[in-house]
């Protein structure tokens, strides 16, 4: 009674299959959860430059700006 069955058996080596077998699944999750964190940390450095941007602007640029 307490030994696993051909049943209990074939669950675990299709769970491990599908967890580690094929192209690395949990790798390229891994790989796609690294590349959103990235992406994450690269969009709000993005909305610093513009406000950086209009602040370095040279009094020519401005001078000439304004018409």
């Amino acid at each position: 009674m307490g030994a696993f069955s051909i049943w209990h058996i074939l669950a675990i080596v299709i769970a491990a299959a599908l967890l580690f077998g094929g192209r690395g699944k949990i790798s390229g999750i891994m790989g796609d959860t690294a590349k959103g964190i990235r992406a994450f940390r690269e969009g709000l450095k993005g909305e610093d430059a513009p406000e950086e941007a209009g602040k370095t602007l040279p009094k020519d640029e401005k001078d000439s700006a304004r018409g």
